[in-house]
């Protein structure tokens, strides 16, 4: 619209003296300034919400005595069966957090199990319905390490927010995140049979593309 106005205003100028006149119109980028500060504010939520995200994982370890180990202890004691996976996590629509430890028992029968992060007790156990038993089933043959001695191993590396099965792909382990005091993240794998701990590579290649998108 003000680049016609330029144009318009130019050419009149010219037929109202007589003469000729080139009118070199540019467009400036006046929607540059503000797509600019668009992005900064979409850049400065996203680190907002990081943080906010962070912030939330700190709360959630500061209110847990019961670590991962324990919890999955407690957990086998109520249902027995094998423990695939163990989350410290929100509970259902409250900001109740209690550890969920899901076991896998001898009928193929899926439990969720809520333990208590202050007392370890079992609060509550509900079946789930999963599809992947059989590649869970096949994950863990041959395995001696169980998702309780992952846990400990890596508990040397921070403390441990998750342990679970990570069953897909040719390298199957046990996957575990850990919090240090300092409140910084690490994934880690755990061998299913020689319990060896070491970094989650592919973790780390994850967070850097989705740094380099965020920077585009």
């Amino acid at each position: 619209m003000k680049r016609n106005i330029v144009i318009a205003a130019v050419t009149a100028a010219a037929l109202i003296g007589g003469g000729t006149a080139t009118a070199l119109a540019t467009t400036g980028d006046d929607q540059g300034p503000a797509r600019q500060a668009a992005n900064t504010k979409l850049s400065d939520d996203g680190n907002r919400d990081d943080q906010d995200d962070r912030d939330d994982d700190a709360a959630k370890v500061s209110s847990s005595d019961v670590t991962a180990p324990e919890a999955i202890a407690s957990a086998l004691k109520h249902t027995s069966g094998t423990v695939v996976s163990a989350e410290l996590d929100d509970e259902d629509d409250s900001d109740e957090v209690v550890w969920k430890v899901d076991v896998l028992s001898g009928d193929n029968t899926w439990h969720s199990v809520s333990v208590d992060p202050s007392s370890g007790k079992v609060l509550g156990s509900q079946t789930d319905d999963e599809d992947d038993t059989a590649q869970v089933r096949a994950a863990l043959k041959g395995s001696s390490v169980t998702a309780e001695e992952a846990a400990k191993a890596a508990a040397g590396k921070g403390v441990v927010t998750s342990v679970g099965l990570d069953e897909d792909g040719k390298d199957k382990s046990w996957e575990a995140e850990t919090r240090t005091s300092g409140g910084a993240e690490q994934d880690w794998k755990i061998g299913l049979t020689s319990g060896k701990v070491t970094a989650d590579r592919s973790d780390t290649q994850d967070d850097d593309a989705d740094d380099a998108d965020d920077q585009d």
